[in-house]
């Protein structure tokens, strides 16, 4: 990961994230990335470049509801940075900033199916809990994950 570099992101840094989400997910995702996230939380969401060619993405947020909980709601790494350490260092990153802005833990939810995610976000150090019946709705399940800072 020498050559990437990683920067706070900024509101036009949306229509690359969606050009890239879909294909680097393996599935459709633009529909949860939609542009307000980077109109109003771009200064605690990451962006990971490699020369210009975007390498990575984490779109997080102080809760406005709890400013002792940061969230992160979405996190995509390129498959050719996939086990880089890529995506520990924009979740260190954003935790740390989290902690310098008060905040005690970090969550995130994913998809019961969504075994990757599961392991990794384990393997940093976030409890993983559920699945979660009716999380989301009637019959959409998730995983929560929780990381005391």
């Amino acid at each position: 990961m020498p050559d990437v570099r990683i920067r706070t992101a900024r509101p036009s840094d949306h229509a690359r994230f969606v050009a890239v989400c879909d294909e680097w997910w393996g599935r459709p995702m633009t529909h949860l990335l939609p542009r307000l996230f980077l109109d109003h939380f771009h200064t605690t969401s990451l962006t990971a470049e490699e020369g210009e060619e975007l390498a990575g993405f984490l779109v997080g947020f102080v809760s406005p509801s709890d400013p002792e909980e940061a969230y992160v709601h979405f996190i995509a790494v390129a498959p050719e940075h996939r086990r880089s350490g890529l995506a520990g260092e924009l979740y260190r990153r954003f935790a740390d900033a989290a902690r310098e802005r008060g905040c005690a833990v970090v969550r995130a939810i994913t998809s019961p199916a969504n075994e990757r995610s599961i392991a990794f976000h384990g393997a940093f150090g976030f409890t993983v809990t559920g699945p979660h019946p009716d999380y989301d709705g009637p019959g959409v399940d998730r995983m929560a994950f929780e990381l005391r800072l």
